[in-house]
């Protein structure tokens, strides 16, 4: 095998990023082509920006790639050197399809590894709190798929105590009818489990006689179906939670009545339990694509739900010249200032690329906003010689440690969008500023669906803004999509800037960090909810 390339058939689990593997999110940070599913999409913040993403679909009943071309896809990336992977909704050996991928790659000579997901065949009756076994309910469960119902031997099926159906949200009738058909009972219990572990998750729950009739007009996709008395032990199971006005919890019935009890429908809802602080909200985080989720991750661990939205685009700017050109004078400047992570990855990057490192910037102080910024510069092996007390660039040149009259100054920045204070303000008091295009942001072209469904769904509790840019290209975003309704929403702000665009284009800000860091507005958030 003469190439070094290899492909990675992910499962991606049942939808939220929380579940995915370790090795699962490992791979997707390293991965030359990302070749994906339907509902995964989560999940493509975690590839490199510049990973090539190839969207497959594969969701019943719209149009998907034929699996000859996502098989070719796989083998061509493959073959050009290229770590690929694969990523599948679940696990991708349950109706995965992954037979046929695996036997052009091997017909190829290319090589491959298969890992495990967690399917929503697992995944989602139990984020439900159904439990597929029961030493008196249910001895055994069989998962099928309702893709094509007529191929299925209803009469066998019929028999199993408890029944995950996939892919049966259109075949909803006929499943009943079949199921009805064979011996099984008009009363007994099953769930309908959709977008499962994600923010917008719904359960329905009723009886065979009266389901159908129950969720008409409803859009059913993707839906997992739960089909056995194992369903009426859902109340049974559900987490012990201390209401917040102390009123008694409701009798739960013995699991021994459970079989016997007349089970209601339940209207169409996203749970959503009464707990302290920001556990179980819904958090909106707006961000860069591939930016650190460390923010999200703090959400995460005190029990909020996290959706991220990436409402930036970085990349690199339009024409690498004028910061070429400084690179190689830069023993000319006596200072440089980098006001985000972008610039110091971008200017150091560049710098690589013409065989230079650290060590160039000998006799250049450097100046940076931001403990971000700072840390970010460190992993360079460099200590900035300044950072403002305040964490925003307007503080700048009040604190200044050195007199700048006459002094050169090289600012790598954004190409188009930032803000011209700190340049006047330096050039006001005598400094020489050269500024040059370090990298270029950009409004994402589509919307997150996860973060557009939950926003038109209502059932977004906070929206986090950190720069006045996430902001206008949030709203840009939205209003190309039908808009939603954001008056109960909390709007979040990282600091002053952030907020004057949030009071502009939102009408409002609810939130504002003290410190204007990710870490500060993570503390404003909670302090909020206490």
């Amino acid at each position: 095998m003469t190439h070094s390339g290899k492909v990675y058939l992910v499962g991606a689990g049942p939808g939220d990023i929380s579940y995915l593997t370790v090795r699962a999110q490992q791979l997707l940070t390293e991965a030359d082509v990302l070749v994906y599913d339907a509902l995964v999409d989560a999940q493509l913040q975690l590839v490199p920006s510049d990973c090539i993403k190839l969207d497959v679909g594969k969701r019943g009943g719209q149009l998907s790639t034929p699996q000859a071309e996502i098989n070719k896809l796989l083998v061509e990336h493959c073959l050009g050197g290229k770590q690929v992977v694969r990523l599948k909704s679940g696990d991708p050996f349950i109706f995965g399809r992954s037979s046929s991928e695996i036997e052009a790659l091997i017909a190829a000579n290319c090589a491959f590894e298969v890992v495990p997901g967690i399917s929503s065949a697992l995944a989602a009756p139990l984020l439900a709190g159904i439990p597929l076994t029961d030493p008196v309910l249910s001895r055994c469960f069989a998962v099928l798929t309702a893709h094509e119902p007529d191929q299925l031997d209803w009469e066998a099926l019929a028999q199993i105590e408890t029944l995950v159906i996939l892919m049966g949200g259109q075949q909803l009738g006929e499943i009943v009818h079949q199921l009805v058909r064979h011996g099984r009972s008009l009363h007994t219990p099953i769930a309908l489990i959709q977008w499962a572990g994600c923010p917008q998750q719904q359960i329905w729950t009723a009886k065979l006689e009266s389901i159908v009739e129950q969720t008409a007009g409803v859009s059913l996709s993707p839906v997992v179906i739960v089909v056995g008395e194992v369903v009426g032990l859902r109340n049974y199971l559900q987490p012990s939670i201390k209401m917040q006005n102390d009123t008694p919890k409701p009798d739960i019935p013995k699991k021994s009545e459970v079989r016997s009890q007349e089970l209601e429908y339940q209207a169409p809802r996203v749970t959503r339990h009464l707990l302290h602080g920001i556990a179980d909200k819904t958090i909106l985080v707006t961000r860069s694509v591939g930016q650190s989720s460390q923010f999200s991750d703090r959400l995460r661990q005190e029990g909020a739900i996290v959706i991220e939205m990436p409402a930036i685009e970085i990349g690199p700017p339009s024409s690498w010249e004028a910061l070429d050109h400084a690179i190689t004078h830069l023993l000319s400047f006596d200072w440089l200032i980098l006001t985000s992570t972008n610039g110091v990855d971008y200017f150091f990057e560049r710098l690589e690329t013409q065989k230079l490192d650290a060590r160039a910037l000998a006799g250049v102080k450097i100046a940076v906003v931001g403990e971000k910024t700072a840390a970010s510069l460190r992993q360079q092996g460099i200590k900035p010689d300044f950072i403002p007390p305040d964490f925003v660039a307007d503080s700048m040149v009040e604190h200044f440690p050195e007199p700048l009259q006459g002094k050169r100054v090289l600012f790598p920045r954004v190409e188009t969008g930032g803000r011209e204070v700190l340049v006047k303000e330096l050039a006001a008091i005598g400094a020489e500023v050269i500024e040059v295009a370090a990298y270029q942001s950009r409004c994402p072209e589509a919307i997150a669906p996860a973060a557009l469904d939950a926003l038109q769904r209502g059932v977004v509790d906070v929206i986090t803004f950190a720069s006045s840019k996430t902001v206008q290209n949030f709203c840009q975003l939205l209003e190309a999509n039908g808009g939603a309704n954001l008056e109960r929403v909390c709007i979040a702000s990282i600091g002053p800037q952030t907020s004057k665009s949030c009071v502009s284009l939102l009408g409002r800000v609810d939130i504002e960090a003290e410190e204007y860091t990710l870490e500060g507005l993570y503390q404003a958030i909670t302090q909020f909810f206490k």
